[in-house]
């Protein structure tokens, strides 16, 4: 083909046909298609943009350029729960064997953290044993038989986007909506699902930093996974502050049992019921949001999902008796030191960026792909926006790998928390649904 004459046609903002958006990238997968052109049209989808209908064939394009999942005849619905990432964020967690628990068949393909993003796969990893790394055959014989699976995805799912996703990281192309969706929903479609959901974060610590751009990318995601028979909507949630009170790999497994265990932050908990249910009324299994919110609510206080997580834990290799044992002895780093407060008042900000930035420096973070990651470091006992505090109250607790390192996130993390003598009320966490 002559790629050389739509990086020209879409350099001028003209509009590309779905038959050429497809062979481009069967091209590139085959490796017929050099970096340097393949950067310079995406360079100019950054500029130009991509209407809904290209948009959709750069989508589907990629979703085929590799191996999908394919499961038999079930009553159970397919469905699974994406995030856009953030500090904090460990909903999945809980929420996969909760939504087994109430009738669902979860595929989670989930991906690692880069930056101060968490990746729920590096999290897993923080489990003795577990593996992540699953074959097709495997995924689907553990989402058949336990009910839900968090993995990786294969060598062979979705070759496209791994290849354009690493140009778009080194020429600056990562912030467009159209390449954003066609990532993220690639890799989505290639589930068979019957229906997603999705949260697009927003804030200090979010990839979209406001509501309105956030909202923009919900919008474009929603329609196209509709347009593609998957029934999508999308909940705006808020990243100005991290999601718990733990951040960092292992310390944010601890808090997923917890929540499972009933004992889990508030906000946590909200979130997961609230995603489980968006997916019962998304797929009729309730009738309304409320009864939705109800059965998920009962379902989490029933402990099944307890059960549920120890049985995904061992279908995927974990060790459960050294990951309860590191459980009931409170396994942590070699160093834990506290923050404590200088004032008495209220916390008025807790900043998801910075606590996300420090997680990251302490090694519980990549700043390249090759970083080895420390599942040990973090923070927990994080203070949260609203409560009221004392002169010697926690803040937080910063678990480090030595006294040094402990030191020097001690002293960024004095002004990550602003404590007032006037309280604030928060911002909601959940700011709209989007559902077409």
């Amino acid at each position: 083909m002559n790629f050389l004459s739509l990086i020209e046609a879409k350099r001028d903002g003209r509009i590309l046909e779905a038959a050429d958006i497809k062979a481009f990238v069967c091209a590139y997968v085959a490796g017929k298609i050099p970096d340097y052109q393949t950067a310079a049209w995406l360079m100019a989808v950054h500029f130009r943009g991509l209407t809904r209908e290209e948009t959709s064939a750069l989508t589907l394009a990629m979703r085929d350029s590799g191996d999908t999942l394919r499961f038999p005849k079930d009553s159970r619905p397919l469905v699974d729960k994406h995030s856009t990432g953030g500090v904090g964020d460990k909903v999945s967690l809980p929420l996969a064997p909760l939504l087994a628990c109430l009738g669902f068949r979860v595929p989670m393909i989930s991906g690692r953290g880069l930056g101060i993003t968490g990746g729920t796969l590096d999290k897993l990893e923080s489990i003795p044993g577990f593996t992540t790394g699953l074959d097709l055959e495997r995924i689907v014989a553990t989402v058949q038989s336990v009910g839900c699976v968090i993995c990786g995805q294969t060598a062979r799912m979705v070759p496209a986007d791994k290849g354009l996703y690493a140009l778009r990281d080194v020429t600056g192309t990562v912030p467009s909506i159209p390449l954003i969706t066609a990532s993220i929903l690639s890799k989505k479609l290639a589930e068979n699902l019957d229906a997603l959901v999705l949260d697009v974060k927003f804030g200090a610590a979010a990839f979209m930093p406001t509501l309105e751009r956030a909202n923009e990318l919900a919008v474009a995601m929603v329609e196209l996974g509709n347009t593609c028979g998957v029934n999508t909507r999308a909940l705006l949630t808020n990243m100005d502050r991290p999601l718990g009170r733990a951040a960092g790999n292992w310390l944010e497994v601890k808090e997923a049992v917890d929540c499972l265990d009933g004992l889990g932050p508030p906000d946590l908990r909200e979130l997961v019921l609230t995603f489980a249910a968006h997916l019962l009324a998304q797929t009729g299994k309730a009738k309304s949001l409320a009864e939705g919110h109800a059965q998920a609510q009962a379902g989490l206080d029933s402990g099944q999902p307890r059960s549920k997580w120890d049985e995904m834990l061992a279908a995927q290799g974990a060790d459960l008796k050294e990951f309860n044992r590191k459980l009931a002895q409170g396994h942590q780093a070699p160093v834990v030191r506290e923050l404590k407060s200088e004032r008495d008042g209220y916390v008025t900000s807790c900043d998801a960026r910075s606590i996300g930035e420090v997680v990251r420096d302490l090694g519980g973070g990549r700043l390249t792909k090759e970083t080895v990651i420390n599942h040990d470091v973090g923070m927990d006992q994080l203070a949260a926006p609203g409560e009221t505090v004392s002169f010697g109250s926690i803040l937080c607790r910063v678990h480090a790998a030595d006294q040094a390192q402990a030191e020097a996130a001690l002293k960024r993390l004095k002004s990550a928390f602003v404590i007032s003598e006037i309280p604030e009320k928060p911002a909601p966490l959940i700011a709209s649904v989007v559902e077409t």
